[in-house]
């Protein structure tokens, strides 16, 4: 079997835990792994149809409400697989984030729109860790909860880095104001 994509996995891991039509893997993506690893539905249906070929998940026909639906579960195999994968060390670790390009050529620029784009960072992270912060239970359950600790990693980040932006800005004004003072 040839190697398997990171959507695979994304994959294999929400149906580990419960019988899902692509859609509501889309879903759950979207409240969970989306924050750190997306995925679209031109990725999931894809590869729902080679993981099912594979034989590592297996649909079965489940309309709702007179729609088509088809609801997949994770095989042995896949188990195994997914399983397989995670016993293997991460071998990507990689950030994209346009507004942290942006800012690193931003000296074409003036400052006070070089400033605009992590003032723009900010406002983007402080409304990703709202949205962290809604989806954090109010107890806590079950503190080793893996998905629970990832969580917690994302809301620490986002608070970490909205507080980066804030002493960027200041970072970035302060020295524009020395320079026009020597100007």
């Amino acid at each position: 079997m040839e190697s398997l994509s990171p959507t695979a996995y994304v994959i294999l891991g929400m149906l580990r835990r419960e019988q899902l039509s692509g859609y509501e893997i889309k879903a759950k993506v979207d409240n969970s792994t989306r924050f750190f690893w997306a995925a679209s539905y031109g990725q999931i249906y894809p590869e729902l149809k080679r993981l099912s070929e594979a034989g590592l998940v297996e649909g079965a026909d489940s309309p709702t409400g007179g729609r088509k639906r088809t609801v997949y579960e994770i095989t042995a195999d896949g188990e195994e697989e997914l399983k397989a994968w995670l016993r293997q060390p991460p071998e990507v670790f990689e950030m994209r984030d346009e507004g942290l390009l942006k800012l690193f050529f931003a000296e074409a620029l003036p400052p006070a729109e070089a400033v605009e784009i992590v003032r723009a960072m900010r406002h983007y992270r402080e409304a990703v860790n709202a949205r962290l912060r809604e989806i954090e239970p109010d107890k806590d359950e079950d503190e080793a909860r893996y998905p629970l600790v990832v969580l917690r990693c994302g809301i620490e980040y986002t608070d970490w880095f909205v507080d980066w932006c804030r002493r960027v800005e200041e970072q970035i004004l302060a020295a524009a104001d020395a320079e026009q003072r020597r100007s």
